[in-house]
């Protein structure tokens, strides 16, 4: 079994997708599984318009075709994980060789795309619907967004849920010696600061012990010029950002457009427990009452529309009841259920994808601008 992955979304970049794959990829060839990836540091990239930390693969479609062509036989599945320029691609060599591939469904980019350009998300859905409902199958990592996905016409879904590494992530590690004197409670958010996640909801907070800020993004030096108060540490892996989780009073996750959010696992696993908006993400890992999604009967941490009385109700939590929702999301098991949603090439889902060869219906879009970005895909 050789599965052949593409994404738009590998390192340097640091973000849940990418860890997502990679430890996907490093469990299937711990099993046996060969794995042939298809990524941007393969090729001449430029920087993405407004988020320079991405970096867009620029390679014609016939060094695409002729890559895949060399293969041949070898490859049994193919999965495209992005929507970016590889996974384009990609796809188009699948359609027109009429082989099965899935797809899987990480990102809101209609809703960034939105945020970042006078492009309304609603122009951008139609076309991401397109994309994956051609492939045989979409992954999806939890039930809720699959279910909007089937309201915008992406109807055959699979559930690949996301895990934590929990020999990494563990509440036995001591905390960072940075966090050692601030005041508390320590309020730490890990993520990309960037627009679409809603990091000033944090900062502009009324202060009440410390606020810290892990990772890199487009906005990070507008940030943290304009609140001076917050600790900013850049970017952290690996055991050193284990430690901060585990040093943090509460961990708080201020997105409102994630899919799911990798990073209050991780949180979790650490013994920290999550503060966040009820929103699609929070609401699948941390759950409507606060008590996670596998049977706590007490809280994990807690969501409400005002982010300060959610913190504080999160900081109540029993960090032992963290650790313990977090162990039902080892990558054992997600790596499964990834290997149990992939289709052979050749498996008899050719028909399925001439389902979706007719053309879509638009919204209003003007004409020219409608036609240009349809022809990307």
């Amino acid at each position: 079994m050789t599965v052949l992955i593409v994404t738009d979304a590998w390192h340097p970049q640091v973000n849940g997708v990418v860890r997502a794959l990679e430890k996907t990829i490093e469990q299937l060839r711990a099993s046996g599984t060969h794995v042939e990836l298809v990524s941007p540091d393969q090729y001449r990239t430029i920087p993405c318009p407004t988020y320079p930390e991405i970096r867009l693969a620029m390679v014609r479609y016939a060094t695409i075709a002729a890559r895949l062509d060399a293969l041949g036989d070898r490859v049994t599945h193919v999965h495209i994980a992005t929507e970016g320029p590889l996974g384009q691609k990609v796809r188009r060599y699948c359609r027109r060789k009429g082989l099965a591939f899935t797809t899987s469904f990480h990102t809101r980019f209609p809703d960034y795309v939105a945020m970042r350009s006078w492009c309304p998300a609603d122009w951008v859905w139609p076309l991401v619907a397109r994309f994956h409902a051609a492939g045989a199958r979409t992954m999806v990592a939890t039930d809720r967004l699959g279910n909007e996905l089937r309201t915008r016409g992406v109807k055959r879904l699979h559930r690949w849920p996301l895990g934590v590494d929990t020999d990494l992530f563990t509440p036995d590690r001591a905390p960072h010696p940075l966090l050692a004197d601030l005041p508390r409670p320590i309020r730490l958010y890990v993520g990309r600061v960037a627009i679409e996640k809603n990091v000033e909801a944090l900062l502009t907070l009324p202060q009440r012990g410390s606020t810290v800020i892990v990772g890199g993004g487009p906005d990070l030096d507008q940030l943290r010029a304009r609140y001076p108060h917050a600790l900013f540490l850049g970017p952290r892996f690996g055991e050193e950002l284990a430690s901060l989780y585990v040093g943090a009073d509460v961990f708080v996750f201020p997105s409102r457009t994630d899919t799911f959010g990798l990073v209050m696992v991780e949180a979790l696993a650490c013994g920290t427990p999550v503060a966040a908006f009820p929103v699609q993400g929070p609401l699948d890992i941390v759950g409507a009452k606060g008590r996670g999604m596998h049977g706590s009967r007490r809280p994990v941490g807690a969501l409400g529309d005002r982010l300060g009385a959610a913190i504080q109700h999160a900081l109540k939590a029993n960090r032992a009841d963290c650790v313990a929702e977090a162990r039902h999301y080892g990558w054992d098991r997600c790596t499964q259920a990834f290997r149990a949603g992939l289709v052979p090439l050749r498996g008899g889902t050719v028909e399925a994808l001439a389902e979706h060869r007719t053309p879509i219906d638009f919204p209003a879009v003007p004409e020219r601008l409608a036609a240009r970005t349809a022809a990307s895909f």
